[in-house]
């Protein structure tokens, strides 16, 4: 019997419709899905794909063991999350050994921060695995503003909300264009650092890029609202053209 192949299947922002033909393909035929959520919940990625599986479907749902209970800086964080994801691929490995093929979901491109990563470097060189790529949320989120994201010789700078307060603002003043990430609870620090680069007033919102509810806003607009982590803030540049 042939051995099987993992699949890092990205599904693209959100709406199933921005997904790749070959993404497409790939999660209508094949048998075995497997998908990243946190416990107790159904699955973002797992949500996209909702009336596009084989009737006789197995799904292989793998449960974050730890998000925000303790520090990223707590080695048991790091240890924790090992283990998880050492688990996560033996049972992906047996069931290549089988014979069976394995489309693993993700959201926006695998290897654009995306979990997959975390398999995929453990699995290549073990069992064969490709990676499909797809649209990132980050593109959606700049479509939605109706306006383009760089110019000429923009630079653009993509940075994660959980980068300190004073990193940030440094890097932010630093960027022509920028995309902030993972923004959910540390929206108090994006806007302290927006505003000690210069560049709150030019900063926009987006909620849930392509998906139900997206909403779209001008930050200084938001007021206190709380986002969820599935939002982007970004600046847009203003660089050379004709």
């Amino acid at each position: 019997m042939r051995g099987g192949t993992v699949y890092g299947t990205g599904l693209g922002p959100g709406d199933p419709e921005l997904m790749s033909v070959r993404a497409d393909r790939l999660v209508r035929r094949t048998r075995h899905i497997a998908y990243f959520r946190k416990a107790g919940r159904a699955g973002r990625a797992r949500g996209i794909v909702n009336g596009m599986l084989r009737e006789d479907v197995v799904e292989f749902a793998m449960e974050y063991p730890v998000t925000t209970e303790i520090p990223l800086s707590d080695p048991r964080y790091n240890d924790i999350l090992s283990a998880f994801y050492g688990d996560c691929v033996a049972h992906l490995k047996a069931l290549v050994a089988a014979g069976e093929d394995v489309v693993v979901l993700c959201e926006g491109d695998p290897f654009f921060y995306g979990s997959f990563m975390h398999l995929y470097t453990r699995l290549r060189g073990e069992v064969p695995v490709q990676v499909v790529p797809a649209i990132t949320g980050m593109s959606a989120a700049w479509t939605a503003t109706g306006e383009p994201i760089t110019w000429g010789d923009d630079v653009l700078s993509v940075l994660m909300a959980t980068l300190p307060e004073d990193e940030l603002a440094a890097r932010m003043a630093d960027a022509d264009a920028l995309v902030v990430m993972k923004i959910g609870r540390n929206m108090p620090r994006v806007r302290a650092a927006l505003e000690k680069a210069g560049k709150l007033d030019r900063a926009w919102l987006v909620e849930c890029a392509s998906m139900d509810g997206q909403a779209v806003m001008k930050l200084t607009d938001a007021d206190e609202r709380v986002s969820p982590y599935f939002s982007i803030v970004m600046v847009h540049g203003q660089g050379r053209r004709p």
